[in-house]
C-alpha cells in the first residue's frame, strides 16, 4: 500500500481488510470483528481445504480504511456516505482494530488514515468476504 509514492504498509501471505466505519459502530464491534477474523478458516489445508486460521499458516493482516464501504447508492446516481462515521469516532476503532490483531501476535500493517492510498493486492483462489458486525453481533 503506498500513499504518495511511498510504501506505507506491506504483508506477505495473509488477509486485506477493507474496513468501513459507520455511526453507531463501537469497540464491541470492533472485538467482534477482530475474533471472528482472526479465527476464520479461510486458508488451505493438506487436503486444500478451507480449514485453517490465520495463526495456522503465520498470516498476516493489512487494514485498509475505507469510508466509501459506507456508500448508499438507493437513491440517484451519486452515492451518499452520510452513513459514515466521522473520522474522530472512525480513526479511534481503526487504531483499535490494528491493536487488537498484534495483541494476538498477528503482525499487521495498514495505511494511513483519510489518506488517498494506492493499494495492490493479489486475490489468492479468489476469495472475498463481506463480514458486518451490528451492536457486537456478526450479521
Amino acid at each position: 500500500m503506498r500513499v504518495d509514492g511511498r510504501v506505507v504498509g506491506r504483508i506477505g501471505r495473509g488477509l486485506c481488510l477493507f474496513v468501513g466505519v459507520e455511526h453507531g459502530d463501537g469497540y464491541g464491534d470492533v472485538d467482534t470483528a477482530v475474533d471472528k477474523i482472526a479465527g476464520l478458516r479461510v486458508f488451505n489445508d493438506d487436503a486444500e481445504k478451507m480449514n485453517l486460521p490465520l495463526v495456522d499458516v503465520d498470516g498476516q493482516v493489512l487494514v485498509v480504511s475505507q469510508f466509501t464501504l459506507a456508500g448508499d447508492v438507493k437513491r440517484g446516481r451519486r452515492p451518499s456516505f452520510t452513513d459514515a462515521a466521522r473520522p474522530e469516532h472512525a480513526g479511534p476503532l481503526i487504531d483499535r482494530m490494528i491493536h487488537s490483531f498484534r495483541e494476538r501476535d498477528i503482525v499487521t500493517a495498514h495505511g494511513v488514515f483519510g489518506a488517498m492510498m494506492d493499494v495492490e493486492l493479489t486475490n489468492d483462489g479468489p476469495v472475498t468476504l463481506v463480514l458486518e458486525v451490528n451492536d457486537g453481533v456478526v450479521g
